[in-house]
C-alpha cells in the first residue's frame, strides 16, 4: 500500500507543474493587463508598477518565481492582501457550499440509484431514472433560477440570494438551502445514475444469490453485500466531483451572491489578477489530485485485486 500511494504522489508532480505552466502562459497571451482598468498614468509609474510586481523580467523568471513564492504573492488587484490570505478567507465559504451540497448530492443520489436497482425496467425504475436525467439535462446557471423563482419569489419561504449574513459563522442558516440544493440536484442526478448502474451489476453476481439462498433478508443483502461493490462507480466519480464542489461552484456562488472563493476567482480573471488566478487554479489542482488520491485509497481497499492491477 505504501509504494501504491507513493506512486500516485510521484506521478501528480509533473501533472500540476503542466496546470501550473498552462494557466501561467495562457494568462499572460491573454489580451489586457492588470493595470488596464486603472487610470491613466504615466509611463514612469507604470514602469514603477511593472517593476514592483517583477513584470518588466522575463517570462521564465517571472513563472520560476509564481511557483516558488505564490502564497506569498500580492494580489493585483487588492495590493495589501497576498494570494494566500485571500484563498484562507474565502476558502471555508466554498467549502461549506460544497459540504451541504456533498450531503445532498450522496443522500439523494444513492437513495435513488439504490431504489431504481430493486425493479429494473418497472415503474419504480422509472421515476427515480426520468429524475436523474432531467437533474442531468439541467445545469445549474438554469437550475438555480427556477429554483430561486419557486422557493424565494413566488413562495417566498427562502431568501433568494446570501450565506448567512456574509459572517461564516453560523452552521446553518436559510441563506445557504437554495444554493446548496441546486449544487447538490446536478451532482445527485449523476450518483443516481451511477448507484443504479453498480448496483445492477453486483445484484446479478453468484454471491449475492448465495446470500439470498441462506435465508438473508433482502436489507442486509443490499447494504451488507451489495453496496460494498455497488458503489465503487460512485467512488470514483466522487475524486473530481467533491473537488468541484467542496472548492466551489463559480457559477452558484455568482447567482446566489455568495462571498466563495469562486466568485473571486472569475472577478480575477476579468482583472487580470495573474498571481490570484494562478493561485487559485493550482490550489483547486492539488486538491482534486489529493481527492482522487483518497478516492484510489478507497477503492484498493474496497477491491484489492486493484492494487496489482494499478
Amino acid at each position: 500500500m505504501f509504494v501504491f500511494i507513493l506512486r500516485r504522489i510521484l506521478e501528480t508532480i509533473p501533472v500540476l507543474l503542466c496546470v501550473a505552466a498552462m494557466t501561467f502562459f495562457m494568462c499572460r497571451l491573454a489580451p489586457g493587463g492588470p493595470f488596464d482598468d486603472d487610470k491613466q498614468v504615466t509611463a514612469e509609474v507604470r514602469e514603477q508598477l511593472n517593476k514592483q510586481f517583477n513584470l518588466d523580467k522575463p517570462l521564465y523568471i517571472q513563472f520560476y518565481q509564481y511557483l516558488v513564492n505564490l502564497p506569498k504573492l500580492q494580489s493585483f488587484k487588492y495590493p495589501n492582501r497576498t494570494v494566500g490570505d485571500i484563498i484562507k478567507q474565502k476558502f471555508p465559504v466554498s467549502f461549506k457550499l460544497g459540504f451541504f451540497a456533498i450531503t445532498i448530492a450522496l443522500g439523494i443520489g444513492v437513495l435513488f440509484g439504490a431504489v431504481a436497482s430493486l425493479k429494473p425496467n418497472s415503474f419504480i425504475d422509472y421515476i427515480p431514472s426520468s429524475l436523474a436525467m432531467i437533474g442531468i439535462c439541467l445545469p445549474t446557471f438554469v437550475m438555480g433560477p427556477i429554483l430561486m423563482y419557486i422557493f424565494a419569489l413566488k413562495l417566498k419561504l427562502l431568501p433568494a440570494t446570501g450565506w448567512g449574513g456574509f459572517d461564516g459563522d453560523a452552521i446553518f442558516h436559510a441563506d445557504m438551502i437554495l444554493p446548496s440544493l441546486t449544487l447538490g440536484l446536478f451532482y445527485a442526478a449523476y450518483i443516481s445514475r451511477l448507484t443504479r448502474g453498480g448496483m445492477l451489476d453486483i445484484l446479478t453476481q453468484d454471491y449475492i444469490r448465495t446470500a439470498k439462498a441462506k435465508g438473508a433478508s433482502g436489507l442486509r443483502v443490499i447494504i451488507k453485500h451489495a453496496m460494498r461493490g455497488g458503489l465503487l462507480p460512485v467512488i470514483s466519480f466522487m475524486g473530481p466531483a467533491v473537488a468541484g464542489l467542496i472548492a466551489g461552484s463559480f457559477v452558484i456562488e455568482t447567482i446566489f451572491n455568495i462571498p466563495g472563493l469562486g466568485k473571486d476567482f472569475v472577478q480575477s480573471a476579468f482583472n487580470r489578477d495573474y498571481t490570484l488566478v494562478l493561485g487559485v487554479v493550482m490550489f483547486y489542482a492539488t486538491l482534486i489530485v489529493l481527492l482522487n488520491l483518497v478516492v484510489d485509497i478507497l477503492q484498493v481497499t474496497l477491491n484489492p485485486k486493484l492494487k496489482f492491477n494499478s
